[in-house]
């Protein structure tokens, strides 16, 4: 699944497709890929696209156009595993994979049109206001942005919790954003074995912790995110950071530090790679 740099990514590179654009018209291919809360996309037509972000994983579309009760404010796209955003001309036909296109035009001349196709099926679209984004509790959940913290945020964070660091970090309620890539590559940066306690990490090493996972993160936005297997940004290209990896998918190989073979486990139900010479159990 697409984590933090590859969805900030996306956003970057699909921001000057879209800016400013209107939607036209949207045609549905699977109304699966609508989240249930979500108002019907049909309501997209009008808006204007004021800004392309991101909220830990999910892309957002901010709109703006005629003030009303029932028209969206945002459009919420979670890629999950195989979603991809991209603007093709309009007389692009729809693929066998097409969830769902917009019709854009810019000052009244056609602008093409942006596909979200999906070969596993598994995004989710959520067109809603304010309002509706409340009631969203995946949404409402969300932890904090790790590149918006600070040590006391991230150890306020881990504080209290009995489970590994990993799973922690995992946990999108307790941090927005961070997956199994990144998390592997941040806690190897930071000297921390995965299976510590994260409240034992909050109190001796969330100030390190904080350092590698942050800069792990920006460098992987600086090389545009990391392709394993389907992620594209919103021009077709693959990221670079898999090239960067010091731990994650390298079991077996000499650490890049200390030499010794990196160890394979699992922590928190995932795939978990460490070197047990430079990362310590707190």
């Amino acid at each position: 699944m697409p984590e933090l740099p590859e969805v900030e990514t996306v956003a970057r590179t699909l921001r000057p497709q879209v800016l400013g654009r209107r939607v036209d018209g949207v045609a549905l291919f699977r109304r699966s890929c609508v989240h249930p809360l979500s108002l019907p996309l049909e309501t997209l037509t009008g808006r204007f696209v004021a800004d392309v972000g991101r909220r830990g994983k999910v892309l957002l579309l901010h709109l703006e156009g005629p003030q009303a009760d029932n028209l969206p404010d945002m459009l919420a796209i979670h890629l999950r595993m195989t979603g991809r955003l991209m603007v093709h001309p309009s007389d692009s036909p729809s693929g066998p994979h097409t969830c769902c296109r917009f019709a854009l035009s810019l000052d009244g001349r056609d602008a093409g049109h942006l596909f979200f196709d999906d070969v596993r099926a598994f995004g989710v679209l959520f067109a809603g206001t304010a309002g509706l984004f409340r009631r969203w509790e995946f949404w409402r959940t969300l932890g904090p942005e790790p590149l918006a913290l600070d040590a006391a945020g991230l150890a306020a964070c881990l504080r209290g919790r009995r489970t590994a660091v990993k799973a922690a970090l995992l946990n999108q309620k307790v941090i927005a954003g961070i997956g199994n890539i990144y998390a592997d590559e941040a806690l190897f940066r930071a000297g921390v074995d995965p299976r510590s306690p994260a409240d034992a990490v909050a109190r001796q090493a969330a100030a390190p912790l904080l350092e590698a996972l942050q800069g792990v993160l920006r460098l992987s936005i600086e090389q545009c995110g990391s392709s394993i297997r389907d992620y594209r940004d919103a021009n077709g290209n693959v990221g670079a950071f898999q090239n960067s990896f010091t731990v994650y998918g390298r079991a077996g190989q000499p650490c890049v530090r200390c030499g010794h073979p990196l160890e394979r486990l699992r922590v928190a139900g995932r795939a978990t790679v460490i070197c047990p010479q430079c990362q310590k159990i707190f």
